[in-house]
């Protein structure tokens, strides 16, 4: 991360041994780890936060996606219900001449049958 190679950390680690000196050093050393860890945790916590933030918009957006496609398509099934029944409604309005002018007259009890 901050690219420090290990002779630069032994000269660090020996110039606090000499301005800090030995009785300290150890506790300096303590406490710089634990607020080292708490920093490494507070930066995951909040990249867990943004991550979790970036799944939850991505799920909202998918939802948004999946209501948009479904109205469209309900909207097409209406349309094409209501050509259906057009078309069944037409063929049958022009069945009707048709069948009255092929059918025989009806036969009725008195005349005979040819």
């Amino acid at each position: 991360m901050f690219d420090i190679a290990f002779s630069e950390l032994i000269v660090i680690g020996l110039v606090a041994l000499i301005i800090i000196g030995p009785e300290r050093l150890p506790k300096l050393a303590r406490t710089a780890g634990h607020l080292w860890g708490r920093t490494q945790r507070y930066v995951n916590k909040v990249k867990d936060d943004i991550a979790h933030d970036m799944a939850l918009e991505q799920a909202r957006q998918m939802q948004h996606d999946i209501e948009k496609h479904v109205a469209e398509a309900e909207q097409a099934m209406q349309a094409n219900g209501l050509s259906l029944e057009q078309s069944i409604l037409q063929s049958q309005h022009k069945k009707k001449p048709a069948e009255e002018t092929s059918a025989a007259p009806p036969v009725t009890p008195d005349e005979p049958r040819k």
